[in-house]
């Protein structure tokens, strides 16, 4: 802003200058505060869902998947070459399956997962809250081979560590009497969770030797490999790049994004409608500058036409009332921000608002704050306000002043 135009609206606000700070403006500046906090707040409280959930969701399932089109074995050259890919944080062999687990207190179904426990827990987040001794137990042993069982599933067949269990595979045997199930006896080595319902109540782990016994199948034969990669975020690029090291004639693979994309789009859609909802809030405070600058327009009809005499031209009166209309938004953004980023700061720190037991996937409101989202808020609150003061601002120096002098 030039010296003139500083100069001129001292003028202004010299007279009558409660027409500035009137109560129209100050709603103004509350209106644009409750819209950029809320939208602050929710924003981040969408994004700690988001994160939390897809933390949840590749700690039991990995980063990414890799699948072959024909039977797989198990080669340490090929892991070994997935593993020296660039952004390859690790690899597992897995076999997949699903099958039935019974108890003394019922049956349920459940989905079967072999893993290698050398490999397994620096690729799997659910792994890796458990002791060395119930992923020992996995491995082969003296008796009755070791299994880890979800805590809902655990608490469904009241199960508890060192519980015998029973897995029965429907493929089954042929023998002489006929068609019989495949069953084999595990031993309960440890209760996991990983916070979500889906998991926790139908996922079992066991060792790779123990899976193919139960199955029926060769020595050696796996699902696929399971891969962690260093950016969750670049899975996909990742597990391109696995696929054409190691041959896309036979390989596929897909991703925690690719398995779980309907999920975590409806989230993205939920994000973005709570923001464009919230961001009424912004506009109706907008509204309220064009209010406020309406009536100032109509107060100082007289001042400015004294300006425009003493020489000022359209467009400097014009800057003058985009000026003010931009300092209430700037101290309503302002404000807004500082209340929205401390609040979210305070639900992020102290976990103030906490969330039915049960119901969720943890017990308390998560917070976290993406420099983006606010530098987003703030740039579309301004522009919104400075939209606002467009039309007063026009009208204002549209005015003429021997029209407007005759008038008072």
């Amino acid at each position: 802003m030039s010296f003139e135009s500083f100069v001129a609206l001292r003028y202004l606000l010299a007279r009558k200058g409660q027409a500035f700070i009137s109560v129209i403006s100050w709603l103004s500046v509350a209106g644009v505060a409750l819209g950029v906090g809320s939208l602050i707040i929710v924003m981040g409280v969408m994004n700690g869902f988001t994160t939390d959930l897809r933390d949840k969701i590749i700690g039991a399932t990995a980063h990414a998947i890799l699948f072959s089109v024909t039977p797989l074995f198990e080669d340490e050259t090929l892991r070994a070459a997935i593993a020296a890919t660039p952004g390859v944080a690790g690899a597992t062999p897995f076999i997949y399956s699903e099958l039935m687990l019974s108890s003394p207190a019922g049956v349920k179904g459940v989905v079967l997962r072999g893993i290698d426990p050398a490999t397994a827990p620096p690729v799997l987040g659910a792994l890796q809250s458990l002791s060395e001794d119930s992923l020992k137990d996995l491995g082969p042993g003296e008796g009755p081979p070791g299994i880890l069982v979800g805590k809902d599933l655990a608490a469904y067949l009241s199960l508890y560590e060192g519980s015998r269990v029973t897995l029965l595979a429907p493929s089954g045997q042929q023998s002489s009497t006929g068609f019989s199930p495949r069953l084999r006896n595990f031993r309960v080595a440890g209760i996991f969770s990983t916070g979500l319902y889906q998991y926790d109540s139908s996922l079992v782990f066991v060792g790779l030797k123990a899976a193919r016994e139960t199955l029926g199948w060769p020595a050696g034969r796996i699902t696929g490999l399971e891969l962690a990669v260093r950016d969750v975020y670049a899975a996909d690029a990742v597990a391109a790049q696995v696929v054409s090291r190691i041959g896309p004639e036979r390989f596929y693979a897909k991703t925690w994004t690719t398995m779980n994309s309907n999920l975590f789009a409806a989230l993205s859609l939920e994000k973005a409608a709570m923001a464009i909802i919230l961001a009424l809030v912004v506009l109706i405070g907008s509204f309220s500058i064009v209010t406020a600058l309406v009536m100032l327009v109509m107060e100082k009809t007289r001042d400015i036409a004294v300006l425009m005499s003493m020489g000022a031209t359209r467009r400097a009166v014009r800057r003058l009332f985009i000026l003010q209309g931009m300092i209430i938004g700037l101290a309503g953004t302002a404000l807004g921000t500082v209340l929205g980023v401390g609040a979210s700061l305070l639900l992020s720190e102290y976990k103030i608002i906490e969330l039915p037991p049960g119901v969720y996937s943890l017990d308390y409101m998560p917070v976290l704050l993406h420099t983006s989202d606010i530098v987003l808020t703030v740039l579309c609150a301004l522009l919104l306000c400075f939209l606002a003061t467009l039309y007063p601002a026009r009208q204002a120096s549209r005015l003429e002043p021997v029209d407007a002098l005759r008038q008072e």
